[in-house]
């Protein structure tokens, strides 16, 4: 019995910040899948090795968790003053679907570093030695990020000193600055789209929960770590390995996707893993982090846990990050009010891996909360590039 045999397409396997993804260039894809569709979403999961009923990805690219079951598509940039255009996919692990509903600021970082080894930047804008100021447009958000990219002999500088918790080695840093960050297209224009700071968010067979709602950086429903009954100071083997308890997380998020108008029914939320996300926060702790390094209650400002794709995830995701900031930076916020309340431009927040520092512009503009730009650091390196086999027939 004949069967297709493998075809190979260009990619390059990044790390950007505590996220990994297989990047392209969207001219490298085969032509089918040079557009949105059934084709590029086969591939996709192929090339991950999506769905994997064993949850491990044997078979494919993928790691078999929310952070490293990503595809990243580049090209030149089809809107002014941008360099590149960049998409982004969260594949399903053990579904068939790939989610294009948000971004990863993770591989933002590893978007602009890939935009100058792919030759996406024109030449003229790459010093020597210095800064490259990459001007990427996020094609999923519809949002413009900023990375500042060291360069060293005209190539991406990667190595470095700058350590980020979650990952394990040093390297470069990378400053990235989101831009208009809080999300003005389906939740119809409020970085808090219900109207409120705060709300009552009722969970049907659950409870009812104190839960701030915001979409800047990505779309995030922050609960009290107390009121659900956690300290702030888990980790992931705490929550990951109990279903019950992430069954109950998946029934707040899905109520906080109703609440945020981001799906009209429960039943959509099953294709939109990506977002929104759930979050829990409580005032500074001391704990023991994933590396086994203790982390003080006087080195943050607050204790945030995250979950992504259905898992507590083992750092903190970029977006969030920003979601995070940006909420802190608002009086009144559980957010803002885990770390003390008042006006604050930046936050420094205790996570599952450690710590990470986000700082946020937010202003109240006739009425309404608005920010215009949030600022991290990450750092991002290729560990492989050449070409990705899949079977012919896979897409």
């Amino acid at each position: 019995m004949a069967h297709a045999a493998q075809i190979k397409i260009p990619a390059t396997y990044l790390r950007g910040g505590t996220s990994k993804g297989v990047f392209f260039r969207l001219q490298d894809l085969p032509q089918s899948c040079q557009v949105p569709g059934t084709a590029r979403d086969k591939l996709f999961m192929r090339v991950i090795g999506s769905p994997d009923p064993y949850s491990a990805h044997i078979d494919g690219m993928g790691g078999a968790t929310s952070s490293t079951s990503k595809c990243v598509i580049l090209s030149k940039s089809s809107q002014p003053d941008h360099d590149v255009d960049y998409l982004y996919g969260q594949v399903s692990i053990d579904k068939a679907f790939v989610d294009w509903s948000g971004n990863c600021g993770n591989l933002s970082t590893a978007a602009g570093a890939f935009a100058i080894h792919a030759g996406l930047v024109d030449p003229s804008r790459i010093p020597q030695n210095g800064t490259c100021v990459v001007r990427i447009w996020q094609a999923n958000i519809q949002k413009t990020i900023i990375a500042h990219v060291p360069v060293t002999n005209g190539q991406v500088q990667e190595t470095g000193d700058f350590e980020l918790d979650g990952v394990t080695f040093p390297a470069a840093e990378i400053v990235l600055e989101f831009l208009d960050p809080s999300d003005d297209g389906e939740e119809g224009g409020s970085m808090f789209p219900t109207g409120n700071l705060v709300d009552d968010l009722e969970v049907p067979g659950v409870g009812t929960f104190k839960a701030t709602m915001i979409s800047a950086g990505i779309p995030t429903v922050f609960v009290n770590a107390e009121d659900i009954g956690y300290q702030g100071t888990e980790l992931r083997e705490a929550i990951n390995g109990d279903p019950l308890q992430l069954a109950r997380f998946e029934q707040i998020r899905v109520a906080g996707a109703l609440r945020m108008g981001l799906i009209k029914t429960a039943e959509e939320a099953l294709t939109r893993q990506h977002t929104p996300k759930i979050a829990f926060v409580s005032p500074a702790k001391s704990y023991q982090a994933s590396s086994g390094k203790t982390v003080e209650a006087g080195e943050v400002d607050l204790l945030v846990r995250a979950l992504s794709m259905g898992k507590l995830h083992h750092a903190m995701m970029g977006t969030c990050a920003v979601a995070i900031g940006t909420a802190a930076a608002v009086p009144g916020t559980l957010v803002n009010l885990a770390a003390g309340g008042g006006e604050r431009e930046a936050v420094r927040f205790g996570h599952p891996s450690g710590t990470l520092r986000v700082g946020a512009e937010a202003k109240l503009v006739d009425g309404e909360w608005t920010v215009t730009k949030a600022i991290m650091s990450r750092s991002a390196r290729i560990l492989m590039e050449g070409w990705v086999r899949v079977p012919g027939d896979a897409f």
